[in-house]
C-alpha cells in the first residue's frame, strides 16, 4: 500500500511538473489593429519575426484596419485588444464621453510618416507651389490631413482658401485616386510613395515629418478596462516594441529590410532599404517608447487650429507612461 502512494505521489508531482511547464510556455494572443500596414512601422514587424513579443508570452496577431477611426472601433467592439494609430482618435473618444475610455501607453513613431508626392520631378519644390493647387490630403480629423494643414499654415497657406485639401478620399483609396487623375499631389505613407515613383505616377517632393516637427504620430493604445486587468501583457508588450526601436537604430536598413521582408512580399529588398533609410533620415522611429507631454501638447494645438478640438485634455488622462522606457 505504502508502495502505491508513493507511486502516485510521483505519478501527480509529475503531472504538476509538466501543468506548470505548460504554463510557462504557453502564449497570450493579443490581436493587434494597425492604422496601416506601412514600413513606417518597421519596429514592430522586427518585434513580431525576432521573437520578441514570445519573449514575454505574447503572440501577436496582426490586422490591418486601413483608418484610425477604424482601429478606435475594433478596439471598443473587442476585435482587437491594443491599437497602432495616432493620438487624436482617444482625445475625440474621451471628449464624447466614453467612460472606459481608450489610454495611449507606447510611442511608435515620433513624426508624420507621411510624403506629398507631385506629379513630375520637382528638385526646386517650395510650399508656396501648393498654393492654388488641389491636394488629396486623407480623413477629416485624421492625423495625416492635420498635420499637412498645420505644415501649410505656418508657411502662411490657409486650407480650402489659398489651396484645396481634399478629404473626400479614403485612406486607402488616396494612392489609387491619385493614380486615376484626381489631384495635383496626395499625401502618402511608404510604401505607397516609393512605388509611384517606381511607376513614374508620381515623385516625392516633401517629407511632412521634416516640416512639421516631432509629435507623436502613431502610438499603440488600449482600453482602461483592459489596462487595469492586463498590466503584465502591456508591459510585455512595451518592452518587446522597445527591443524592436533599439535593433532599428542599432542596425543598417539592409538589416532590417531583410528581417521584415515576409511582412512586404510585394515590395523588394532595395526598396524596403530606401524607405527605411528615408525614415531614418527624419528620425521617423522613436528611440524609446515613451510618450511626452510637450509631443501631446503640440498635438493638441495641431488639432485646434484644424478645427477638430474644442476642449483640450490632460496629459496624465490619456497617457499613461507606466511601461514605458523612460
Amino acid at each position: 500500500m505504502k508502495k502505491v502512494l508513493c507511486v502516485l505521489i510521483s505519478m501527480l508531482l509529475a503531472i504538476g511538473m509538466f501543468a506548470c511547464g505548460e504554463s510557462t510556455d504557453e502564449l497570450t494572443t493579443i490581436n493587434v489593429s494597425e492604422v496601416t500596414h506601412s514600413i513606417f512601422y518597421a519596429p514592430q514587424y522586427v518585434a513580431m519575426e525576432l521573437g520578441y513579443f514570445e519573449e514575454y508570452g505574447i503572440k501577436v496577431e496582426l490586422t490591418n484596419a486601413g483608418g484610425a477611426d477604424k482601429v478606435m472601433a475594433a478596439l471598443l467592439s473587442g476585435d482587437c485588444q491594443i491599437g497602432l494609430a495616432g493620438p487624436e482618435q482617444t482625445i475625440y473618444l474621451y471628449n464624447a464621453g466614453q467612460q472606459d475610455y481608450v489610454v495611449n501607453f507606447a510611442q511608435l513613431t515620433q513624426c508624420d510618416g507621411s510624403f506629398l508626392i507631385a506629379r513630375e520631378p520637382d528638385e526646386n519644390f517650395t510650399i508656396e507651389k501648393l498654393r492654388g493647387s488641389h491636394i488629396i490630403g486623407g480623413r477629416v480629423g485624421g492625423m495625416p490631413v492635420m498635420v499637412l494643414e498645420y505644415i501649410l499654415r505656418k508657411n502662411g497657406i490657409t486650407p480650402n482658401v489659398d489651396c484645396i485639401v481634399d478629404t473626400s478620399v479614403a485612406f486607402n483609396a488616396m494612392s489609387g485616386a491619385f493614380i486615376g487623375g484626381t489631384g495635383d499631389y496626395v499625401s502618402l505613407f511608404e510604401p505607397n510613395a516609393t512605388t509611384l515613383e517606381k511607376a513614374e505616377q508620381g515623385y516625392v517632393v516633401m517629407s511632412l515629418g521634416t516640416e512639421s516637427g516631432s509629435i507623436p504620430y502613431t502610438v499603440y493604445q488600449a482600453q482602461k478596462s483592459y489596462m487595469q486587468a492586463n498590466p503584465e501583457i502591456i508591459e510585455g508588450f512595451t518592452k518587446a516594441i522597445q527591443k524592436g526601436l533599439d535593433y532599428v537604430w542599432s542596425h543598417s536598413a539592409e538589416e532590417t529590410a531583410q528581417v521584415i521582408a515576409p511582412h512586404f512580399t510585394d515590395t523588394s529588398v532595395d526598396d524596403m532599404v530606401k524607405v527605411i533609410n528615408r525614415y531614418k533620415e527624419i528620425c521617423a522611429f522613436a528611440e524609446d517608447t515613451l510618450l511626452k507631454k510637450d509631443g501631446f501638447e503640440l498635438l493638441q494645438d495641431i488639432m485646434q487650429q484644424s478645427g477638430q478640438l474644442d476642449t483640450r485634455t490632460d496629459y496624465s488622462v490619456l497617457v499613461d507612461t507606466t511601461y514605458a522606457n523612460h
